[in-house]
């Protein structure tokens, strides 16, 4: 069984473990590295401190009650935009849909916050995480995303359009719809 859990600053040593682990498997795929969250980077209060970044929706997925995955939609530039961060899916549960319930959760809580965007940035070698955000609609936004360890090259900004998705949710549920001007009916 499938199912998310968001979580709060006290969730912090899920976050934590689920967190390293991703920087430890994957370190191709993330800006950080496992080298800035142990040691002296390892502090409880800069764990509950990225959970606490105001209005964001972080989330763990649990697969048969075991903690599989884990992604963030945090506030971006302007009310209009969010951003999907530290996605990941632990490689025992990769192929068993974790990654796209996870992007879908972030969507629905971009869309109830009435986002019009929701961006990312990629890693450009990581072609299966690519291929996850393109099948779900993202695209490349030709932007340049930050500059990569190597001083050189830069992550790749993806977005997807929600307005197609609140148009449908509005056709659904009536109290997402824009109020009519007064006039003749």
């Amino acid at each position: 069984m499938l199912e998310l859990r968001t979580l709060e600053s006290d969730n912090w040593p899920l976050w934590r473990e689920l967190r390293l682990a991703a920087l430890a498997e994957a370190p191709y795929a993330f800006g950080s590295t496992l080298a800035q969250w142990q040691g002296s980077g390892d502090r409880e209060e800069r764990w509950r401190a990225r959970l606490s970044i105001p209005g964001a929706h972080d989330l763990v997925a649990l697969l048969d009650g075991l903690p599989v995955g884990m992604a963030s939609g945090v506030p971006g530039e302007g009310a209009e935009n969010v951003e999907l961060i530290s996605m990941w899916v632990d490689p025992t549960a990769r192929g068993k849909g974790v990654g796209d319930y996870l992007i879908q959760a972030v969507e629905r809580w971009a869309a109830e916050r009435g986002a019009a965007t929701l961006r990312l940035s990629v890693m450009p070698e990581n072609r299966k995480a690519t291929a996850l955000y393109e099948r779900h609609g993202f695209t490349d936004t030709g932007e340049p995303g930050d500059l990569l360890p190597d001083g050189v090259g830069r992550e790749r900004v993806m977005a997807k359009s929600l307005a197609a998705d609140l148009r449908i949710r509005a056709q659904r549920d009536p109290r997402l719809r824009a109020p009519r001007a007064p006039g003749p009916e």
